[in-house]
């Protein structure tokens, strides 16, 4: 999920690659497109569906598309990071960041781990540094449903690694994506808190930089792999030694 841009976009650049076929899932049917033409060279298959993870509906109609035969590797990489403040944040808020960072995710694996119980399986779910350690002001709600994506994630790993599944996370730091680029030239006209933000995660990280997407993906495709076939419930961080400083 969330396959059209950034993070989800290099790890399925990185596996269409590597030789497999793809079915990828985003809200925007353009950049869905533009990504299957863009990973045509690599001659695999690659379904596209346009999904409103938020929406219980969607995803129900995408998982009976596979007819019981759901593909044998998932990355819940879905997520919206809107800003806002504790004190604002109302019931529907909070409930359309719950439903696409978290329940999409909880929705999906369920319905993975049922149509391939011991036949195998690989979840990588993609939680953020900030529910480990919060930086940014404004998003106790995003920073609450990665901490629960997390949780899944070892829960699930502990639960069903005897049936087959390998279910693991990726906790990425600072990453310089469509979106995230987006939010750091606003702030340039509107918001110089966020500026200041921005100024002091960078100089708190010791290799000095963002990171990539594609060194997310990098990860991701060694968890899909064999090379990780006794990693089970681990978190993987890759935030350029944030957390360590």
């Amino acid at each position: 999920m969330g396959a059209g841009v950034g993070i989800g976009k290099a790890i399925a650049y990185r596996c269409a690659e590597a030789g497999a076929d793809l079915e990828l899932v985003d809200v925007n049917q353009k950049s869905l497109e533009t990504v299957k033409e863009e990973l045509s060279e690599f001659k695999v298959d690659i379904g596209i569906h346009k999904v409103d993870v938020s929406k219980k509906g969607e995803i129900d109609a995408l998982l009976r598309g596979f007819d019981g035969n759901a593909p044998c590797v998932l990355v819940n990489n879905a997520v919206i990071y809107p800003s806002k403040k504790f004190l604002e944040v109302d019931q529907a808020f909070l409930k359309k960041v719950f439903d696409v960072n978290l329940n999409s995710a909880f929705r999906m694996c369920q319905n993975m781990i049922e149509q391939r119980l011991n036949k195998g399986g690989i979840v990588i779910d993609v939680g953020s540094i900030e529910a480990l350690l919060p930086l940014k002001n404004d998003l106790a709600h995003y920073s609450m449903s990665k901490a629960a994506v997390i949780a899944l994630t070892t829960a699930l790993a502990k639960e069903y690694a005897r049936h087959g599944s390998r279910v693991n996370a990726i906790v990425p730091g600072g990453t310089l994506t469509q979106g995230t680029k987006k939010m750091m030239k606003e702030p340039y006209k509107l918001n110089l808190g966020l500026v200041k933000t921005g100024l002091q995660f960078q100089m708190r990280l010791p290799v000095g930089r963002f990171g990539q997407p594609d060194e997310i993906a990098r990860v991701a495709f060694f968890l899909v792999s064999e090379l990780s076939s006794c990693v089970h419930g681990a978190l993987i961080v890759v935030d350029g030694g944030f957390l360590s400083a």
